[in-house]
Formats: structure tokens, C-alpha cells, sequence
């Protein structure tokens, strides 16, 4: 497989199992993980799927990663 998916998939492992508080007290840190650490995009990109992560139905957690 991708090595890209391999690198989100322990991303998202991360952030699941050591995030407490639910999808909004998980939005820092995925920031943190995707845009500092991963470098696979920039803040404007990120704020951008925020924005439209938040006008979907369902978790903001769940949406970011989906998407």
C-alpha cells in the first residue's frame, strides 16, 4: 500500500487512542500532528477542511479524517 496511508493511519491511531474529551478536543492535536510534525499541509489547508468538516453532519473528528 501507500506509504502516505500508512503514515495517516498511525496519525489517526494516535490521536484515537491517547485523545480524551471528544472531537473537538481532538482538532489541536490532529492540527499539530498533520501541519507540524507530517508537514502534509499547510494551516490555510487545514483550516479550510475544518471549515468544511464543521458544515457536515457527524463527528468533527470523523470528518477531518475522512476527509
Amino acid at each position: 500500500m501507500n506509504p502516505t496511508f500508512w503514515k495517516l493511519f498511525r496519525i489517526f491511531f494516535r490521536v484515537g487512542a491517547f485523545t480524551f474529551g471528544g472531537g473537538y478536543a481532538m482538532v489541536p492535536i490532529i492540527q499539530k500532528e498533520l501541519v507540524d510534525h507530517a508537514k502534509l499541509m499547510t494551516d490555510e489547508d487545514f483550516l479550510d477542511v475544518l471549515a468544511v468538516c464543521q458544515s457536515l453532519p457527524g463527528a468533527i473528528a470523523v470528518n477531518v479524517s475522512s476527509y
